[in-house]
């Protein structure tokens, strides 16, 4: 069974899309070019993206509409980078974050 979307009402169909190896935390997957880098891990069963900056807990995707940052990845070493914004590429290469500063505590610090 899979999990992803084959036919969507307002994107469409996946079966004219073009099928593209991608890597994830050293392992490699398979998805559809264009699709969001977030729709391809989710299909693929990948639901931690990164881990919260104090807690350390797990974070996966939550809005999936470029709001809450909360699916923030590398993509070819460079940081914060949304995948739900993000277009899947042939051999793109993504990774997990490393704990990154709370954008929270620093907007404190610049109001107090």
């Amino acid at each position: 069974m899979s999990n992803r979307i084959v036919d969507h009402p307002i994107l469409g169909k996946l079966e004219n899309k073009r099928e593209v190896n991608f890597v994830f935390n050293n392992k490699s997957y398979r998805g559809y070019e264009g699709e969001s880098i977030a729709a391809a891990l989710l299909a693929n069963g990948v639901r931690t993206l990164r881990y919260h900056e104090e807690s350390g807990a797990p974070r996966g995707i939550y809005c999936n509409i470029g709001h809450c940052f909360e699916c923030r990845v590398k993509v070819g070493g460079k940081q914060n980078i949304r995948a739900c914004l993000t277009p899947l590429k042939e051999n793109i290469v993504i990774e997990s974050h490393d704990v990154l500063p709370t954008p929270v505590r620093d907007w404190r610090q610049l109001n107090e």
